[in-house]
């Protein structure tokens, strides 16, 4: 008697399949987006966090109106992991501006902002963070004061990226009376306000004379990151004296990627490094001097 071989059909390995065809040919996706956005929700039980993290990236690019809920229920699933929630969050900011009627969803955000659960306040603040959203702004505000540092650092990336240059001027306040947690996620937020750089680039500048040398080097690290090396020259120059090596070093750093006929009239300050304390002081300035 001939037994007859019986291929088991897997209903699970077949969703995951037609996933991993939409997630390589995003036209085929595009093509069948009525029952493919249905069926990428339902694969999300199912995938692994990798497989989570490109479905809800293709879902929040593509589906848009659709995705809005399911996505607020990641963020809100203290089951998943962190970084799968705030993919949701980053996809729920990303689709905001282009929804129907965003209200009911935002004034679900605004509600978990206070929640007592860390966490849902992170992703919550996150999720609100997109331009245009200036209801949001006072809420966000409270958040600066958040106990939690990251809470703090999600409620200042949020407002420097509501496009409102008002709350600049809220910042600048904190970054005179606030704490050193406080101005460090301001400092490294404020380039987000594109509109108003060149006040953005004097804050960086009149940090380089804080008396916390944290901040000094915060400074020093994002105006390198928003100026070409030969617009700042005379500050770095003026951070060689700085008490802190790392600083002088950095400093260094940003002089040596600089035009060799920009810093030829420093030459004496760079050779005077030669007596550093710090010996990879010596050598960064060592190093440019045999360059010019």
């Amino acid at each position: 008697m001939t037994q007859t071989k019986i291929i088991q059909f897997d209903p699970v390995q077949r969703i995951l399949n037609k996933v991993g065809h939409y997630l390589e040919f995003k036209d085929k996706f595009l093509e069948d987006k009525d029952t493919a956005v249905s069926l990428l929700l339902n694969a999300l039980k199912y995938a692994d966090n990798e497989l989570k993290q490109k479905i809800i990236i293709l879902l929040g690019s593509f589906a848009k109106q659709e995705v809005a809920w399911p996505l607020y229920k990641i963020l809100t699933n203290g089951e998943e992991i962190d970084e799968i929630r705030y993919i949701a969050a980053l996809q729920l900011r990303v689709i905001f501006p282009v929804l129907k009627n965003p209200q009911p969803l935002i004034d679900r955000l605004l509600k978990d902002i206070d929640s007592l659960d860390t966490e849902m306040r992170i992703y919550a603040a996150s999720a609100l963070g997109w331009n245009g959203n200036f209801q949001a702004a006072i809420a966000l505000t409270a958040l600066l004061f958040d106990p939690d540092i990251d809470v703090m650092q999600a409620a200042v990336s949020a407002l420097t990226d509501l496009g409102d240059d008002r709350i600049l001027t809220v910042l600048l306040n904190l970054l005179k009376h606030g704490s050193v947690d406080q101005k460090r996620c301001i400092l490294f937020n404020l380039w987000h306000l594109d509109s108003r750089q060149d006040e953005v680039l004097g804050v960086y500048l009149d940090f380089l004379d804080d008396e916390n040398a944290e901040l000094r080097y915060d400074a020093l690290i994002l105006l390198r990151a928003v100026t070409e090396p030969e617009e700042c020259l005379e500050a770095y120059i003026r951070c060689l004296n700085d008490e802190d090596p790392r600083i002088r070093l950095l400093a260094l750093e940003s002089i040596g990627e600089a035009d060799k006929e920009k810093i030829i009239n420093f030459k004496k300050k760079i050779a005077a490094m030669y007596a550093d304390p710090d010996f990879e002081v010596q050598a960064a300035a060592k190093k440019i001097m045999s360059q010019l």
